[in-house]
């Protein structure tokens, strides 16, 4: 079957396994999940567009994270919640529908690690570097880092889902919740050597970027605190680098997992399950590390609900 045949195919999504009486309960979880995800996410962008005590280069940098996540969680969850509602054979897309899908699923992962990469150096330049961050943390450079980040991750996803489509495939089943490369390729009976190593080395690279350089960052700052003993100074790098290095151990911890059991035909469910909380677990967390965690953030949170609650006292 050729590439044009190919493309106008139908192909058929493995899905989650759920019986009849659970698809609506679990439909309800993922909905509420889906819905929290994108309210917090959109209210935090939202906040950091209008409060001008906020437009600094941090938050600014900050935005590109909640940013991914709704790209993250949109591009997965609609689809997935209208599969369960569906009889397993009938959980239908098309092919060019599938492409699209994997190509947001890997922008969305590739993104999440090159975008924490550019916080971990802004809180970097704070803290180790304070006299010249004025001058370093621009908004011109703060436009360069985030293009950076997400020119990397559209660059890259691009050539590995090109490689995929110069495919044929002799299969029509997707083994998965969602569609991704790996699924792509799978349906392919041609040599697919190329689209393996492809994946597994960017896969490693950009994982052990992200952990070395990150790794690097934090040891440099908690090397600048003991020498400096200064007591303000240590408080403010606890405060603002405990809250990316959680946000960034969610991401990672998450992904460790899915990758694990990807190793194991035998756990293929809870790959599925595993792959799934990958996109909703750090992205509905982010939102309340940065929320509770951040001073500003969390000021004006609790500004606009003292007005809520005053307003309504009024009302009554």
């Amino acid at each position: 079957m050729d590439n044009l045949t190919f493309r106008h195919s139908i192909l058929l999504v493995e899905g989650l396994k759920v019986t009849h009486q659970s698809s609506y309960p679990v439909f309800i979880v993922l909905f509420l999940a889906y819905i929290f995800t994108i309210v917090s996410n959109i209210t935090l962008i939202f906040m950091i567009s209008t409060e001008k005590n906020l437009h600094d280069p941090m938050h600014f940098l900050f935005c590109n994270l909640p940013i991914n996540d709704v790209i993250g969680t949109t591009v997965i969850l609609p689809r997935l919640m209208q599969d369960i509602l569906r009889e397993a054979s009938e959980r239908y897309i098309t092919y060019m529908e599938c492409v699209i899908q994997a190509y947001f699923v890997h922008v969305f992962t590739a993104a999440c690690h090159y975008v924490l990469m550019i916080m971990a150096f802004d809180r970097y330049v704070a803290i180790c570097n304070p006299l010249r961050y004025s001058a370093i943390m621009t908004n011109k450079m703060v436009i360069k880092l985030s293009a950076l980040a997400w020119g990397l991750a559209v660059l890259v996803v691009t050539i590995m889902i090109g490689l995929t489509l110069r495919l044929s495939h002799c299969r029509s089943t997707i083994e998965n919740p969602f569609c991704d490369n790996a699924s792509l390729f799978k349906l392919s009976c041609e040599n697919v050597a190329i689209n393996n190593a492809f994946g597994v080395i960017y896969s490693v690279i950009v994982a052990c970027l992200s952990a070395v350089s990150i790794f690097i960052t934090y040891v440099n700052i908690a090397v600048l605190c003991i020498r400096s003993k200064n007591k303000a100074l240590n408080s403010k790098a606890i405060k603002t680098c405990s809250t990316h290095l959680a946000v960034y151990l969610i991401m990672f911890i998450s992904g460790a997992i899915f990758i694990f059991l990807h190793r194991f035909p035998e756990y293929s469910e809870s790959r599925k399950l595993g792959s799934i909380m990958f996109h909703i677990i750090p992205p509905g967390l982010n939102p309340l590390v940065y929320g509770l965690q951040t001073k500003e953030i969390r000021h004006k949170i609790v500004k606009v609900w003292n007005r809520k609650i005053g307003n309504s006292l009024i009302y009554y």
